[in-house]
């Protein structure tokens, strides 16, 4: 047992520090609920329908006169802000009757007629049923996505391993959807890729988390589940800081330096990784050692004898 205590330098889940991280965890994600059901997403115009415009001008831009501009020519609830720079200036419209092409000549002539300089860098539109096909497809690519989490999970290791996985992607997936609506966050496609990513990441972490308890259940037999799962996250936890550090610098390069129409994207994974590098620790572990998870669970079931005796 000294050697046990040797080898363990942080108590991850020891009994008070997880009740701590549990508690946290629960917080965050009425935060993000209540925000959700309250604020709701700042959604682009991939699900809302509408268009979307790129402007680059000369000088910085007056957006007030721009939004007068358009409201004089008859585009109605657009909304006018910055877009980096103070010459970069995004306009989002809600959907517009009319053909797309017509629209398009419309807003350009109307604002070159104020800046004959003013450069229209892209145009999006998106018509309101494919934005409401986008987000119904959306939501259920996560639930599926979980469910076969689960599955797998469950065929490789136990069920309480399962559940302590899924319920560490639930936990993320709500957290950073949350936190894109605490912020206000434009909510686009990309972000939906990115937290499908971040759910691949997380889980990458859990499966290495458990795989290593799973071979110090077997190996430290007659050790209590807490001490082995805090010795297994401590043998990993050079590989998680390392991965984690090293993915968190990419994405803050790409963040910094990829410019506004990746920013979602990159703010997403960011705080995905972050949160997903906490819930393999405590979320998924805490979860297992609440469902009472121990070697016993791992090892094979007993045959009865006399079955064995009666096979052919």
């Amino acid at each position: 047992m000294r050697l046990i205590k040797e080898k363990t330098s942080i108590d991850f889940l020891g009994r008070k520090r997880r009740r701590v991280a549990i508690a946290v965890s629960i917080v965050a994600v009425v935060i993000s609920i209540v925000s959700l059901s309250t604020r709701g997403l700042n959604f682009g115009v991939d699900f809302t329908g509408g268009v979307l415009l790129e402007l680059g001008y000369p000088q910085a831009a007056d957006l007030n006169r721009i939004r007068t501009l358009l409201t004089d020519a008859g585009f109605t609830d657009v909304l006018v802000q910055r877009f980096g720079s103070e010459t970069d200036v995004m306009l989002r419209l809600p959907p517009q009757d009319g053909d797309a092409d017509a629209i398009r000549q419309g807003l350009q002539s109307t604002l070159a007629a104020d800046e004959p300089d003013v450069e229209l860098r892209r145009v999006e539109f998106v018509g309101p049923e494919v934005g409401e096909e986008l987000t119904e497809k959306g939501g259920l690519a996560m639930i599926f996505a979980l469910l076969m989490i689960f599955a797998y999970v469950m065929f490789r290791f136990q069920w309480k391993f399962a559940a302590g996985a899924v319920a560490a992607l639930a936990h993320d997936v709500i957290v950073t959807v949350g936190f894109f609506s605490i912020f206000s966050i434009p909510f686009d496609l990309s972000v939906v890729a990115a937290v499908l990513a971040v759910i691949g990441y997380s889980l990458n972490d859990t499966v290495v988390a458990f795989d290593r308890i799973r071979e110090n259940f077997i190996k430290l037999r007659g050790t209590e589940s807490e001490e082995a799962m805090n010795i297994s996250i401590n043998e990993m936890l050079a590989r998680t800081i390392i991965t984690g550090v090293t993915t968190l610098l990419v994405l803050s390069a790409l963040l910094a330096l990829g410019g506004e129409s990746v920013a979602p994207f990159s703010i997403a994974l960011i705080v995905g990784v972050i949160v997903g590098t906490y819930s393999s620790i405590y979320t998924a572990g805490a979860t297992a050692l609440i469902l009472d998870v121990s070697a016993q669970d791992l090892l094979p079931p007993e045959v009865d004898p006399e079955l064995v005796d009666d096979l052919p």
